[in-house]
């Protein structure tokens, strides 16, 4: 059996030289912010190539496509900085959801 970890989302994405670092975080149970917000908390950093990053965004658009397609996720114009509008992955809970407010915002 091999080790599972779960997360709440990606927290950074660094980049240096060659080498992408992806910092994964879970929302504590314990520690909350000014807002009674669970803090973030760091749990893993996946450490890519640059290439195998990019394969593996390409991987994750299959998936968040199939997600879209299955009607799990639905895609909703915003605004950019600048006026522009951009697509965004997800759109915030409708009102009256009888969603968590504490829920990471990955999966709203």
């Amino acid at each position: 059996m091999h080790a599972e970890l779960y997360t709440d989302g990606v927290d950074e994405i660094t980049i240096g030289g060659s080498i992408v670092r992806v910092d994964l975080f879970s929302l504590s149970p314990t520690e909350r912010d000014a807002n009674n917000a669970p803090k973030k908390a760091f749990r893993q950093r996946l450490i890519f190539s640059v290439e195998s990053f990019a394969n593996s965004v390409e991987v994750m658009q299959n998936a968040l496509q199939g997600l879209i397609d299955a009607g799990a996720v639905r895609r909703n114009p915003s605004k950019a900085p600048g006026g522009q509008t951009q697509t965004t992955s997800a759109e915030h809970d409708p009102p009256g959801s009888p969603r968590s407010p504490n829920v990471s915002s990955n999966f709203r």
